[in-house]
């Protein structure tokens, strides 16, 4: 259940977040953004954590006054750069010395699982797979800070009154950070399972739908043991 609610969760967000671009509304501004504070507290909210509900009470009643302003509809500027930051460290730092590359992990489990033996090539393709989805997700970072940087009329340059040299309304930005991000991932990830299958024909899944199937499948342990 709870992978369920994150993941619509994660799914509401661009839909509330480009919403709040197209009608230049704060309080739908305000509306993505409660999404994303119930997303980073779901756990400790699904067992009852007194700190927990009152965070979010707080992040409520903040998001609710910040709703009638501009600030909410800057705010949505942080996610775009800061999450893909985020999970770009998480690939990054599991190439440091002695950590397991983050993908590597994760398709010695399959195999395991399968009870198939993992070459030494498709442990080189898995440690450059991850370095690779680190620099993809840094360069979408990248991209999406220069977009924020853009946006007028409440853009980061925009707010201390300096004139961006390619300025873009709300609406513009919302369809590259909200929209086309998820296309360039999407896009990445079927071009990298493509240049996978020929790479390797013996699999321990059949296509990538069951790819995901079984990554789900390795159970919430396996997922806090890799990603700690």
């Amino acid at each position: 259940m709870l992978a369920v609610l994150r993941l619509v969760l994660l799914l509401a967000y661009p839909v509330l977040s480009h919403m709040a671009s197209l009608r230049s509304e704060g309080m739908w501004a305000a509306a993505a953004l409660a999404g994303l504070v119930v997303l980073c507290l779901l756990k400790p909210l699904s067992v009852a954590r007194a700190w927990a509900w009152a965070v979010l009470l707080v992040a409520l009643v903040l998001l609710y006054r910040l709703g009638a302003s501009s600030a909410a509809w800057m705010l949505l500027l942080a996610p775009p750069v800061v999450f893909p930051l985020l999970v770009a460290w998480g690939f990054a730092r599991s190439l440091l010395a002695g950590r397991t590359p983050l993908i590597s992990g994760i398709v010695r489990a399959l195999h395991a699982r399968a009870g198939m033996p993992m070459t030494e090539a498709l442990e080189r393709y898995s440690r450059r797979l991850t370095a690779a989805w680190a620099l993809v997700l840094t360069l979408l970072a990248s991209i999406n800070l220069a977009l924020a940087m853009s946006a007028v009329p409440n853009g980061l340059l925009a707010a201390f009154g300096i004139q961006p040299w390619w300025p873009l309304s709300h609406e513009q930005w919302s369809w590259v950070a909200n929209i086309a991000d998820w296309g360039l991932i999407g896009g990445f990830f079927a071009l990298e399972y493509a240049v996978r299958t020929r790479l390797f024909p013996q699999r321990p899944y059949r296509n990538a739908l069951d790819f995901m199937r079984q990554m789900a499948q390795l159970g919430p342990g396996f997922w806090r043991t890799l990603l700690r």
